[in-house]
């Protein structure tokens, strides 16, 4: 539960002159003022919801007023203080909460869930934590950069209890990134009191645990947050390090207005009622001679006056209009292909580990703002040796090990994108992704989509079965991430492939998992261009040609299907997807209307495989091109086993041509 850290606020003018706390004053009021009206809108039914910030306007006012107007802010519900500081103007933020185009998501996300790099703020999702990894990644771009700049992140004390909160700290510790982390420490997640949250007396002493820095202070006393986000602000940069700040304050009012406050006791309110960091600021800046009662009136009537005539225009503003083209074509950030060639015929054996270890060195070498990120993958070269020798080449500051912090890693690779940077980050193996699996989907996916910001990010994915790894070395889990909109999803199973879609992956601004066979690393091998080429990503090919079936495949299975084809002598035509999300449905169409029979092959699990989904398609659109069903052919559903013999059960490749056969007959 809150605890009063001092009995009254006690301000110290520090080096502010009259005009500065005056300033600061008029930020304080104004998003008192909107916060108040908005809450008289919200009883109307003019607004759906609000996360009010009354009693905490000081730590949004004073962080932001201490920071340049081109360093980035990730705020979150009760933050309102953020935007007004960074005077985004208020039809803007009133179109936002009522849903119409003149916001910043289209209608798309509500509240405070927005961004908008036009004053440098990165609004939150609701998950809390994934935002400080964020700013992190900002903050690695601003070190690498020299740019003497800082990032500051926001969230609550229940926020702390997230693996993220840990993750963000971490990595920026180790890395020494100039990033100030500020707990907005209310009293309460929802209902839970900080006694249920965590245990210790301090927040801030989480921070010398990560071997950082850290604070508390005051977060009703605007000077104070001020003056302390001001001295470590200029001293991060030039000295850049994290530091985490907690500041004391608390929630008048319900976590959103439909909640309530019922559990909180009165006592709490009447003692934090005394410390509004409003009205305590306003009667010391009148004892300061600096305000008066008429001043105050005289503001309160000039900011009345702009909340109105800023509603006035959104009001006007029509419903925001359904359109299905902008709706589908803004999921991902415009970008059109256009094909690199080989400048020369020159190419050599390589093996599929081999080309993609190529191809990286080849993007990076073309995009100098391109950081590698990963677990081992610098002067170890990573587990397989695809990044052996990077750091000899390119260095460490752009070829980084990481902590085992794949949920910051993501994150960061985002922050690194936000800042105009490219960024890779290599999952150990593909299994491992399920720790950064939120900053993914929800991050990474829906960026875009929400308030146009894109996602440059490319997360290698090492997967698939055949070498004995186990349940967690072995997965294919594609199915996971060509289910949500916004991921590029490909699959190469050949060394060419493999480096001419990598490199294309790294000039979509759209964030791309790319999927590595484990099998494939070093038991293939192709003659493959020495120059930079690329492949365009979301265009099948041709395998194999044949006129019996049509198996529809990738990654392993299509080295299954065109064995099966020599040894059973079936005429099959061998489509090789190469890329899942967009999936080519033009080479499905002209090979299923060719052979008038389809079989889909994949190594996944057979129930909720991506071979379901083409399967559907097929039956849709294609039913009367069929001479026989549509068959699917996948691993079993169970977790992948160790014991070679059991993984050989388990996967499809063993029932493929028992399959084949069958369809044969019709």
């Amino acid at each position: 539960m809150a605890t009063l850290t001092r009995s009254n606020i006690k301000y110290s003018r520090e080096r502010l002159s009259d005009e500065q706390l005056l300033h600061l004053y008029l930020r304080l009021l104004k998003p008192r003022m909107i916060e108040e009206k908005m809450l008289i809108l919200l009883r109307q039914g003019r607004i759906s919801k609000w996360f009010s910030g009354i009693g905490q306007e000081a730590i949004s006012v004073g962080v932001t007023s201490a920071l340049h107007n081109d360093e980035v802010v990730f705020p979150m519900h009760r933050n309102l203080g953020v935007f007004t500081t960074r005077n985004i103007p208020m039809e803007r933020l009133f179109c936002q909460w009522q849903g119409k185009e003149l916001g910043f998501t289209k209608g798309r996300d509500r509240s405070f869930h927005f961004g908008t790099m036009d004053y440098n703020i990165v609004g939150m999702i609701s998950h809390l934590g994934p935002q400080l990894a964020l700013s992190s990644g900002v903050a690695l771009a601003h070190k690498l950069s020299g740019e003497g700049k800082i990032s500051v992140a926001f969230t609550g004390e229940g926020g702390t209890s997230e693996g993220d909160f840990h993750e963000a700290l971490n990595v920026a510790s180790v890395w020494q990134l100039p990033v100030i982390f500020v707990v907005e420490n209310n009293g309460y997640g929802l209902s839970t009191p900080t006694s249920e949250q965590y245990n210790c007396i301090r927040l801030a002493d989480r921070g010398f645990g990560y071997g950082m820095e850290a604070v508390e202070i005051d977060g009703n006393n605007v000077i104070e947050v001020y003056e302390t986000i001001n001295t470590l602000a200029e001293d991060l940069r030039e000295n850049p390090r994290p530091i985490l700040v907690e500041c004391k304050t608390f929630r008048m009012r319900g976590h959103e207005e439909a909640s309530g406050t019922k559990y909180v006791p009165q006592e709490l309110f009447d003692e934090w009622g005394k410390r509004d960091p409003l009205s305590n600021f306003e009667a010391f800046l009148i004892k300061e001679h600096i305000l008066t009662e008429e001043k105050i009136e005289a503001y309160r009537k000039e900011i009345k006056k702009e909340i109105n005539a800023a509603l006035k225009v959104a009001d006007a503003e029509p419903a925001i209009p359904v359109n299905l083209e902008q709706e589908l074509r803004d999921v991902y950030a415009p970008y059109t292909y256009q094909e690199t060639l080989p400048a020369t015929n020159s190419v050599s054996e390589k093996r599929y580990v081999d080309a993609i270890s190529d191809g990286l060195k080849q993007a990076m070498e073309k995009h100098d703002d391109l950081v590698l990120m990963g677990q081992d993958i610098a002067d170890y070269g990573g587990v397989f040796k695809i990044t052996d020798g990077f750091t000899d080449k390119f260095g460490k500051e752009r070829v980084r090990n990481t902590p085992l912090c794949e949920s910051a890693i993501v994150g960061i690779g985002l922050g690194l994108s936000i800042k105009g940077k490219k960024a890779m980050v290599e999952m150990q193996f593909a299994d491992f992704v399920t720790c950064g699996f939120n900053q993914i989907v929800n991050n990474l996916a829906k960026i875009h989509y929400r308030w146009g910001q894109k996602a440059d990010v490319v997360v290698r994915m090492p997967s698939g079965g055949g070498v004995g790894a186990g349940p967690f070395h072995s997965q294919t889990n594609e199915a996971w991430f060509t289910k949500t909109p916004g991921l590029r999803v490909v699959a190469p199973s050949t060394p060419r492939d493999a480096k001419g879609l990598l490199l294309a992956a790294f000039e979509d601004p759209n964030p791309v998992i790319f999927f590595e066979h484990k099998y494939l690393y070093r038991s293939l091998t192709e003659e493959v261009p020495d120059d930079y080429y690329t492949i365009e990503i979301g265009k099948a090919r041709v395998a194999r040609e044949g006129s019996a079936m049509s198996i529809i495949t990738y990654g392993l299975g299509v080295h299954w299907a065109l064995q099966a084809a020599e040894e059973t002598g079936i005429d099959m035509e061998v489509i090789d997807l190469r890329s899942l999300s967009p999936i080519d449905y033009d080479a499905i169409d002209a090979s299923v209307k060719k052979t008038n029979k389809a079989l889909v092959l994949h190594e996944d699990t057979l129930f909720g495989g991506l071979g379901g989904e083409i399967s559907a398609y097929i039956s849709e659109h294609l039913f009367e091109h069929l001479d026989g069903p549509v068959m699917r052919c996948g691993s079993l559903d169970t977790p992948v086993p160790f014991d070679k013999e059991l993984e050989k059960q388990y996967q499809g490749v063993h029932r493929f041509v028992e399959k084949a056969r069958k369809l044969m007959e019709y």
